[in-house]
């Protein structure tokens, strides 16, 4: 019977972080590419240390943790079954260091958790030993967490659409952040979609940010009827790119900057240039390849960093303005919340349309 390797200690920024079964496979062979250990994953994020902190760092941050290693037919765990390969780790890890620090965040439901907020590589180093590949900061500083200071647009391709529909998209949209006084920085999701962010400064409520972002969808499809959706049921979007305003709703993420995503290839969420959005695709980017990248470019997204000049900062008035034109010219008021929230003030019928007996048929 094999044992498995000693655990090694590696630096992390001047701290010494110990890993744990160094070789357990973490993603499985591929074709001319050897299987992944833990080691390796934790040397990548060591190698974009300056990339991975700047996305997480003071940010409350869900641990997305596949302690035995991903493969094809491992299953994440939910609430209505917890036996899956992988979880969600929203509260901080018994037997964590003391220097891991928390930040108290507030559920839809009004419970609360001490999340994991990283203040420096050895946490990133520490959580990946634990089995985490993607971590899912909220948009929010622990100073603050009710103050929202990231805007993030998610482009997600529907069954018949990819990434270069999503990529097609995405030239529109920053021309219409522009016109509203945003800038937005691009990254691939490390899967199909394609993930836009702004630095806001951090003043504006998740009522607010999500409002801003439904605006935004909506003028996007009015722009591109044929390419873009705001409709939360699936059954009525289509082949087309959503705009997923949800993920502007309290305690919903995205995987963060240099993510590790669980993935044959294991993919990385990639920032990106405006001028390259066309040009890649999510396979370009993985644990193999982005740390080179990295070394020439530096990180694309330096400009979300909660440490930021506040320079960088955007205002969401322009965009709440056109929630509002929508709202009073249109009749165009608020959408769907997720099945786990409670009602919200002003929130429509949380109903399938298929299943909606007042529905109006046409």
């Amino acid at each position: 019977m094999a044992t498995a390797a000693p655990a090694v200690e590696l630096d992390a920024a001047g701290r010494t972080v110990r890993v744990s079964s160094p070789d357990r496979v973490v993603f499985p062979e591929q074709p001319g590419r050897p299987g992944l250990t833990k080691r390796e994953l934790v040397e990548y994020f060591l190698s974009v240390g300056d990339g991975i902190l700047g996305a997480l760092l003071h940010r409350p941050t869900t641990l997305e943790r596949w302690p035995k290693g991903w493969w094809p037919e491992a299953v994440m765990a939910t609430r209505a079954d917890n036996r899956g390969d992988a979880f969600y780790q929203k509260r901080l890890p018994k037997g964590a260091p003391d220097w891991v620090e928390t930040a108290t965040i507030a559920f839809p439901s009004g419970r609360t958790a001490d999340e994991v907020a990283p203040t420096e590589l050895a946490v990133v180093a520490w959580a990946a030993n634990l089995g985490t590949i993607t971590f899912h900061p909220w948009p929010v500083r622990r100073d603050d967490v009710e103050a929202v200071d990231q805007l993030r647009i998610d482009l997600d391709p529907q069954p018949g659409t990819d990434f270069d529909d999503a990529a097609a998209v995405a030239p529109h949209l920053r021309e219409l952040l522009t016109e509203l006084g945003l800038t937005g920085y691009p990254k691939t999701s490390g899967g199909r979609g394609i993930h836009v962010f702004v630095p806001l400064a951090p003043r504006w409520s998740f009522q607010q940010a999500r409002r801003a972002t439904i605006a935004v969808g909506r003028e996007l499809e009015r722009r591109l009827p044929d390419q873009v959706t705001t409709k939360w049921w699936k059954e009525e979007r289509g082949e087309k790119i959503f705009v997923d305003y949800n993920q502007m709703a309290r305690d919903r993420t995205i995987a963060s900057a240099y993510s590790v995503r669980p993935n044959k290839r294991a993919t990385v969420s990639t920032p990106l240039e405006w001028d390259e959005v066309g040009d890649v695709h999510p396979d370009d980017f993985d644990v193999t390849t982005v740390p080179a990248r990295f070394a020439e470019r530096g990180d694309l997204f330096a400009a979300l960093r909660a440490d930021r000049d506040p320079a960088l900062d955007c205002s969401l008035d322009a965009a709440l303005d056109l929630a509002r034109r929508d709202e009073e010219e249109h009749g165009l008021g608020d959408l769907p919340y997720p099945p786990e929230y409670p009602k919200m003030p002003g929130e429509p019928k949380r109903v399938q349309p298929s299943r909606d007996t007042d529905r109006k048929r046409t």
